[in-house]
């Protein structure tokens, strides 16, 4: 059931029941959970707009989107985009009359936040580039960040999501480009590019930073000149800057085929103060409706258009849906990593996790082949064994999601060969402390065995019997084989699992027959001495009794 809509597009329902065919208001594609804090995709909606008409699914497709901090003009911005897009075929009076109302995305002043989750307008445009081919132009409003009921993650998700599918993203700012502003996006970014796999050099297409009530114009002039003025110092690198600044400034080079700013100045102080503004141009600053005029036919101009892309390749209406389908899923999911204020914080610890979890990979395999009981190993298998499991060690660190991107993890990757290098030489070392000192335990039993059976075999055939006799001689021959053997395996390394078995017959042998009969020797020798001096004592005293007597 279609529910009321006032004059901005907002309804007095729930967005996500009505019916598009009533006429084109603003839909809302993606769903925040304010208590979960997640997010839910309205395929239907999404379907109906992109793929239900037949001229429209299989056009490629042009998306602008607006985000940034809430509260500072995103869904008021994009209804001029609306008009634009609406009286294109009236260039000269596209911006309206002076007292028209503004209508469509919904947008009001105040404090508090209007939009929540990602927003498209129902109504897809249909625009003609120089070359003759029709595109489908969609126009994205995002939720703000960093209100007061969004976490980081949910903020994030947001700007990633609208950055990954649209062609040209709006980075809505105000008054100037802080360092902030900055970390912000590559924070944004990087969370993003989490999700996708980067199989080209720049993962997102067009950037435009759009810097609203610009007051220096003395610095900088309004537009895309001062704004180019601006940006260019804004994202160069010194050489004795810190390197946390220079990472962010690389970072946002490297994600954009495009990054380019333009500079708008306030639109006047009844749009910001006045409770009954409701977008007349007759109330906006001409300064700011001449930057507009600049501004809108520089995105959506035929010749300015943008069309999407990914890994490439121009996305369609009907490839876009799957697109949407896709990226919800990861976002949805535990794939990616919780996003904290601070990414520089967040990629050290994402990479000393991977860079732990590989060492200890590298450590158990070599640990089950030299550690512990093991027997020797020879030192070319043992070399082999290291480079083996290095390389399986370096590629799961290569290969594991992690934040910060190539040139930050390069130093936690050096530092895991390092790690793994010194893990080498304790292996080493180990290893030969088997080679030359090995508990000689094992020789030691069989010895012992050999000797007990080579008197057992003489007394045997003094005594007359000589199937034990016999007996006693095979056991001899088995011991000096198993000599034999068991020093084999040590200097040669072939044979490991022989090896391994005759340490474990000899350790039997040595706890449940040896070191028991050891004990009861050593015990009934305790006895014995502490007998004799009783006995001693006890004669001694009798004697002095005696003399005394």
């Amino acid at each position: 059931m279609v529910e009321n809509i006032d004059r901005n597009g907002d309804m007095n329902g729930d967005l996500n029941d009505f019916d598009i065919v009533m006429g084109a208001q603003p839909v809302q594609i993606v769903a925040t959970d304010e208590e979960e804090h997640s997010f839910t995709l309205n395929e239907d909606l999404l379907e109906e707009i992109l793929v239900s008409d037949e001229r429209l699914r299989d056009k490629k497709v042009v998306v602008i989107s607006v985000a940034g901090a809430f509260r500072k003009g995103k869904s008021f911005l994009l209804d001029f985009f609306l008009r634009y897009l609406d009286r294109k075929d009236n260039p000269d009076r596209w911006l309206g009359e002076d007292n028209e109302v503004l209508t469509g995305f919904s947008w009001r002043g105040g404090s508090e936040r209007e939009t929540t989750g990602i927003l498209l307008w129902s109504k897809p445009y249909l625009c003609t580039l120089p070359d003759g081919e029709e595109v489908a132009v969609i126009l994205m409003d995002t939720q703000g960040s960093f209100d007061s009921t969004s976490t980081v993650k949910d903020c994030a998700t947001v700007f990633a999501l609208s950055t990954m599918l649209s062609s040209v993203q709006i980075y809505n700012i105000t008054q100037n480009i802080q360092e902030d502003d900055l970390q912000h996006l590559q924070l944004f970014t990087e969370y993003g590019k989490l999700a996708i796999e980067e199989s080209h050099e720049t993962p997102f297409q067009s950037l435009l930073f759009l810097v609203r009530d610009w007051s220096f114009p003395y610095e900088a002039s309004y537009g895309y000149n001062g704004g180019e003025a601006i940006l260019g110092r804004r994202l160069e690198t010194k050489p004795k800057q810190h390197n946390e600044l220079i990472q962010v400034r690389n970072h946002i080079r490297s994600c954009f085929d495009k990054l380019a700013c333009f500079l708008m100045p306030h639109p006047g102080l009844k749009v910001a103060t006045s409770p009954t503004f409701e977008g007349q141009l007759a109330d906006i600053d001409e300064g700011f409706k001449q930057n507009l005029r600049e501004l809108i036919p520089s995105l959506l101009s035929s010749e300015n258009l943008v069309v999407k892309k990914i890994n490439g390749l121009p996305v369609t209406c009907r490839g876009l849906v799957e697109y949407f389908k896709a990226y919800i899923k990861i976002y949805q999911g535990d794939e990616l990593p919780e996003p904290k204020s601070m990414l520089l914080a967040t990629a050290e610890a994402n990479n000393l996790a991977a860079l732990a979890s590989a060492k200890d990979l590298y450590s158990q395999k070599m640990e089950k082949v030299c550690g512990g009981d093991t027997p020797f190993l020879a030192p070319q298998e043992l070399e082999r064994r290291h480079e083996k499991y290095k390389s399986a060690s370096l590629g799961m660190f290569h290969t594991t999601r992690k934040m910060g991107g190539a040139e930050f993890s390069r130093e936690f990757a050096e530092k895991l060969e390092e790690d793994i290098g010194d893990a080498f030489i304790n292996f080493v070392k180990l290893n030969d402390s088997k080679n030359i000192f090995n508990a000689a335990r094992t020789p030691a039993v069989f010895f012992a065995i050999m000797v007990v059976a080579y008197l057992s075999s003489g007394f045997f055939g003094i005594v007359g019997i000589q199937s034990f006799a016999m007996l006693c001689n095979f056991i001899i021959v088995l011991s000096l084989m198993a000599i034999v053997t068991w020093a084999y395996v040590r200097f040669s390394g072939d044979l490991r699992e022989f090896g391994q078995q005759l340490d474990q017959i000899a350790e039997i042998v040595w706890d449940e027959v040896m070191t028991r009969f050891y004990q009861k020797i050593l015990d009934k020798g305790v006895q014995v001495a502490i007998t004799s001096s009783v006995s001693g004592s006890t004669n001694r005293r009798n004697s002095e009794v005696k003399k005394k007597d």
